[in-house]
Formats: structure tokens, C-alpha cells, sequence
């Protein structure tokens, strides 16, 4: 591993992951040809979902160990002014006193500790696991944490389905007590248990999975180190179930002679899951990698710097998203599609930086969807199922970003006043209220969802902004409708909105 240079010689990216049994940090250097040079490493065995799982709140003590480490994270990332992304995974989700651990974290360490969904957690690591994979290659990627288990089938890099079981090596652990010796009965319960866990949560044929799964955790790589011949690095279901008898005829000493420390009173758990999740998927094998969730937190990082790359798989999610609900996919798209064009056309007018344009995507693709639930006041609806569904690649804060664009497509303007607005910083409000606004303007050249507008091109002049339509048809309702949304336009963006049609 390379040394990290001195602050400000190059763009230094850092990934921090809180998970149920560990606390990592990995740093590394973005270099000309866009990859990424590991330089930095930490692993703190600080056990944040100790007793989470069982009583419903991480303990005082280890919430202490928790913020301890993670200010001396903070501190090595402010040193080398890296970009960070910071998040927390199941013992946090689950946790009751997660919101006033998250306070902690920012006010003592400088972080922002990001509490991601399961499906978000799955995405990302598979994003690690696979990057720069062909685009054409199919995989199928495991994960066992400590609180939970995440399965991804991917095509290339990027995954396709996603699932996120509420099953991990700690949280089994401490369920049926297998840390300090285990009896036959508790071995068949545990089996039992993830067994029937499996089969409800995920089915038995997964959509153009392959028969060998990539597992990426630090509980599958023990296990199948511990279970694959000499130089393999994968291990058959018939070895994972030897293995399994043989972690429960162990002695807790014994383990701990075999096994990391910080490893040994898990492990057995994380055996019984793995040969669970593989039975279940019918798997021939399964590999172990090195790569995983801080890898993919980097290559996150790394595809925010270059939009295009984030753009394409956050609008994947979104029309993946507003097929369940039955959206009109063509007028979303042509929304869309003009949303995208106004953004980019009139970056002197909006003043936005990039990393806001998947805002407007997302909100542009979903604004409609709260139809499914009823038409009057959909927009209410829609707010409320985006706010409220999990859409990988968003974190918790940009979703809600997401909802109130998408909430302020009609009716009442998002002005700052207004009670939809609550709860935000004066950025955030200006981020909100100038997308929705084109936003607004762009569902008003669709008014008819008959996609008469084949191409807009805006051009900037001394106090407006001219919109020159090509279209196909009659326009005279889409004209009527964005007339009514050029005032509020020239409001928010002190330029009058003209439309010509060419």
C-alpha cells in the first residue's frame, strides 16, 4: 500500500463504512486515467451492533467507541482534504438512538453519517465488487454483514435487481447465542431459521444470474477461506455445509485460534447464512473477493465527479421505479428529455452546479407517478411515495430534494414561505425552487402527453430567455400552459420566458 502524498498534490477520495461489526476507512488517490490508488486502510473492531439487534439501541459504550473512531477518521479526511462519503448500514438503521448518534458524529467528527437503505447498500456493492467489468457480462453478487445480507444481480457493473435481507452474522449470533459454544439444537434452529429467512425474501430463480456468486464480505471470505482446497478462493455447497458442522463442533477457544478475534464469534453464523444463500439459489459455488462496500463508495465518488456515468444509473432507477407504479412512461420521458435540455441549455440563467442535474432527472421521470394512488392532488401523492420509496443511488437527504421537485410540478410555486419547504437550508430552497421551476416548464410543453415538441433550444438574451420549439402538430395548449408558468420563471429567475415556434 502507497503512502498517502502531501495535502492538496492530488483529488484523494474517502470512503468511511459503519457497519454492524466494524468500522473502515479507505482512502485512495483518483489518478489521470480515472482509476483509483488504494492508499490508505483502518479496520476498528468497534462492534456498533452489539446488542442492537436484540434490544433495539447500540450501547452507551460502543457509541462511544463509535464517534471516538470516527473523529479520528474525520480528522485523517480534513488532512488531506479528501471528499468523503460516509455511511452507516444495518446496526444504525435499526438503532433507536440513531438520529442522536448521527448529531454526534457531525457535531464531534465533522462527518456526515449517511444511514443507507439495504437496496442502496446491495447497489453499492456491487458497484465495488464489479467495476470495470464488461458491460455485457452477467454476475451475481452476495454479501453477509454483520446485521444484514445483500444479493445483486448485475449486467456489467451496473445491477439490475436488488434485494436486502434483514439477516447477518452478528444479529444470528446474538439471536440464537452461537458465540460461546454451540448445541446441536441450536445449530438446527439457526438453519432453520435462515432457511425459511431465504425463502421468504428472495426467490428461487434470480433473473439472468449466473450458478457461481462473487461474496464480497469479511464473513464469506473467512468462510470460504477456511472451507476451499489449497490456493482456491471458492468453496461448493457440499463444503460450506462440512464447514458448518465442523464451526459448530468447535470450542469458542478454538475458533479464536482459527479465526481473526475480531471474526471468531461470528463466523459460525456467517457459515450457516452463506450455505442458506446457497442452497436457496440452487449455486454451484460461491468466489470470495476482496473488493466490496468501501470500493464502491469510492467508484460513487468517483462516478459523481463524471455526472454522465451517475445520470444513466439513477434514471435506470427512476423508470424502474415508475413502472411499478404505472406511469405514463412516454410523456415522463419527454419531460424529461426537456427538462435535461433546458438545464444544460441556460447554465448562465439557473446558476446550478452539476451535481444537481439527477435531482432534476428523477423528479422529471416521477412527477407524475402519484396517479397511481389518485389523480387529484397527485402531485401531494407523488411527493409522498418518493420521499418515502427506497431509489438506489439517492441518499436519504437527496430523496427528499427529489420529492419536493417533483411535489412543486403544479399548483402551489415552491416559494420559500411555503409549508412544502419546511426543514431546508437556504440552499437546499434555492436548489429546489429553481429546478422545479424548470421543471414546471417542461411539463408545460407536454401538457397534452401527445409529445408535440420534437426539440426546444433555448437561447439567452438581455433580460430573457427564448425557447425556440420544433414540433410536430398542433402546439396551442402546450403554448397556453408554459404562458402561465412565465411569470413565476421570470420571478425565480429575473429573465421573461418567450416561446417561438420554428
Amino acid at each position: 500500500m502507497s503512502a498517502l502524498r502531501a495535502p492538496g498534490t492530488d483529488s484523494i477520495i474517502a470512503a468511511v463504512d459503519v457497519g454492524a461489526n466494524a468500522v473502515r476507512l479507505q482512502m485512495g488517490r483518483v489518478l489521470q486515467d480515472g482509476s483509483i490508488e488504494i492508499t490508505h486502510q483502518e479496520r476498528d473492531p468497534v462492534r456498533p451492533g452489539q446488542d442492537v439487534f436484540t434490544r433495539g439501541a447500540i450501547p452507551a459504550p460502543a457509541v462511544e467507541r463509535l464517534v471516538a473512531t470516527l473523529r479520528r477518521y474525520g480528522s485523517l479526511c480534513r488532512r488531506y482534504r479528501a471528499r468523503v462519503r460516509a455511511v452507516a448500514t444495518s446496526a444504525l438503521r435499526e438503532a433507536r438512538n440513531r438520529d442522536e448518534i448521527v448529531r454526534r458524529v457531525q457535531r464531534e467528527a465533522k462527518l456526515n453519517l449517511e444511514i443507507i437503505s439495504g437496496k442502496e447498500e446491495a447497489r453499492l456493492i456491487c458497484l465495488g465488487v464489479l467495476h470495470g467489468k464488461r458491460p455485457n457480462t452477467r454476475s451475481l453478487c452476495v454479501d453477509i454483514g454483520g446485521g444484514s445480507t445483500e444479493v445483486a444481480v448485475a449486467l456489467g457493473e451496473r445491477a439490475t435487481h436488488l434485494w436486502s435481507l434483514a439477516m447477518g452474522a452478528v444479529r444470528l449470533t446474538e439471536l440464537f447465542k452461537l458465540a460461546h459454544g454451540t448445541t446441536s439444537k441450536q445449530l438446527r434452529l439457526a438453519r432453520e431459521y435462515a432457511r425459511e429467512a431465504m425463502a421468504e425474501s428472495l426467490p428461487k430463480v434470480l433473473p439472468g444470474a449466473p450458478r457461481v456468486a462473487l461474496g464480497s464480505s469479511g464473513s464469506i471470505r473467512a468462510v470460504v477461506d477456511y472451507t476451499a482446497a489449497e490456493g482456491s478462493n471458492q468453496a461448493t455447497v457440499k463444503q460450506l455445509a462440512r464447514t458448518v458442522e465442523e464451526l459448530a463442533a468447535m470450542s469458542p477457544r478454538e475458533r479464536r485460534q482459527r479465526f481473526d478475534p475480531a471474526r471468531a464469534d461470528i463466523v459460525l453464523a456467517g457459515a450457516v447464512i452463506l450455505e442458506a444463500l446457497a442452497r436457496r439459489l440452487s449455486l454451484d459455488a460461491v468466489t470470495a473477493v476482496d473488493r466490496g462496500l468501501r470500493d464502491g463508495l469510492l467508484v460513487d465518488l468517483l462516478n459523481r465527479r463524471t455526472a454522465s456515468q451517475r445520470d444513466r444509473s439513477l434514471a435506470d432507477e427512476a423508470l424502474a421505479l415508475g413502472r411499478r407504479f404505472q406511469f405514463d412512461e412516454a410523456h415522463a420521458r419527454q419531460v424529461a428529455t426537456l427538462a435535461l435540455a433546458l438545464f444544460d441549455q441556460i447554465p448562465q440563467v439557473h446558476r446550478l452546479p452539476a451535481a444537481v442535474r439527477p435531482y432534476l432527472e428523477a423528479a422529471a421521470w416521477l412527477h407524475d407517478i402519484g396517479n397511481s394512488v389518485n389523480y387529484q392532488k397527485h402531485h401531494r401523492h407523488t411527493e409522498y411515495l418518493v420521499r418515502n420509496t427506497d431509489i438506489p443511488g439517492l441518499a436519504d437527504r437527496e430523496r427528499d430534494l427529489v420529492a419536493r421537485i417533483a411535489r412543486y410540478h403544479r399548483r402551489s410555486h415552491p416559494d420559500l414561505h411555503h409549508s412544502g419547504m419546511a426543514g431546508l437550508s437556504r440552499n437546499e430552497a434555492m436548489i429546489v425552487r429553481k429546478l422545479a421551476t424548470l421543471l414546471r416548464v417542461a411539463d408545460s410543453l407536454d401538457r397534452s402527453h401527445a409529445r408535440p415538441v420534437r426539440r426546444l433550444a433555448a437561447r439567452v438574451r438581455p433580460g430573457e430567455v427564448v425557447l425556440n420549439l420544433s414540433a410536430r402538430g398542433t402546439v396551442d395548449l402546450e403554448l397556453w400552459d408554459v404562458m402561465r408558468e412565465a411569470s413565476y420563471f421570470r420571478q425565480v429567475f429575473r429573465r421573461r420566458l418567450r416561446v417561438e415556434v420554428g
